[in-house]
Formats: structure tokens, sequence, C-alpha cells
């Protein structure tokens, strides 16, 4: 039924010039709808939808991935340069820690957050 369709990550937001802020400047994604209701990014194939909620930053998990691949260490190193703060989760089963990056065998991610709190990561696989 939905396995063909595409799916967007949607994330509440306490004020959309805050988020268009770090979305923008600080991720790098580009508007492609902009209104009172939101702002919807294209990143990929998929969107990102960040819109107005009172109930914004009360999520406490991973709200949204993205898989970079290769580009892994050089993003990671670009949002740290752009003053993003990474998580630090060091009771993950089977995970250990280098720095900022976990690993899980081949796997690396970080974790980090918008100016609400919802919790963003990056991981070097391809989808």
């Amino acid at each position: 039924m939905l396995g063909d369709k595409d799916s967007a990550a949607t994330l509440a937001v306490s004020d959309l010039e805050k988020a268009r802020d770090f979305y923008e400047n600080t991720l790098g994604l580009t508007a492609i709808q902009d209104d009172a209701g939101g702002i919807l990014y294209r990143t990929g194939r998929s969107t990102v939808l960040v819109y107005p909620s009172e109930y914004a930053g009360t999520n406490q998990a991973t709200a949204a991935t993205w898989a970079v691949g290769e580009d892994f260490d050089a993003i990671v190193n670009e949002l740290s340069a752009k003053g993003a703060t990474f998580e630090h989760y060091d009771d993950l089963p089977d995970t250990t820690r280098d720095g900022d990056v976990h690993m899980i065998g081949d796997l690396k991610g970080v974790w980090f957050k918008d100016p609400d709190g919802n919790i963003l990561s990056l991981v070097n696989m391809a989808m």
C-alpha cells in the first residue's frame, strides 16, 4: 500500500524564523514551499516540513535522519564549524563512541538538535 510512496519528516517548531535560519543556514536546505502553515524543504528525494506548534520540542526521540554515505565526515565537520552541538548517548547497546561519532560496526552516526530540541541525526550509509 505505502511501500512505493514518498514520505516526509514533519518537525514541530516554536518559531518559524528561527527554524528557517537553522534549516537553511546551518543545514543548507532550500525551501520549496513557504506559508504560515510551515516551510517545506526538499532534501534529496525526500522532504522535511517544519511547522509551528505549541508541542515543539517535546519529542525525546530521533525525528529525522539523513543518510549521507561517504560524505559523513565532511558533513559532520561542516555542521560542527557552523555551531552544531552533537549529543552523546553512551548507553546504546553494542555502540562505541569516538568523540562525537557513535559506531556500531561499520555504521557511524551523530545526533544533534534544532533550536526547538528536535533530535536530528546523520549516518554514513546510503539509502
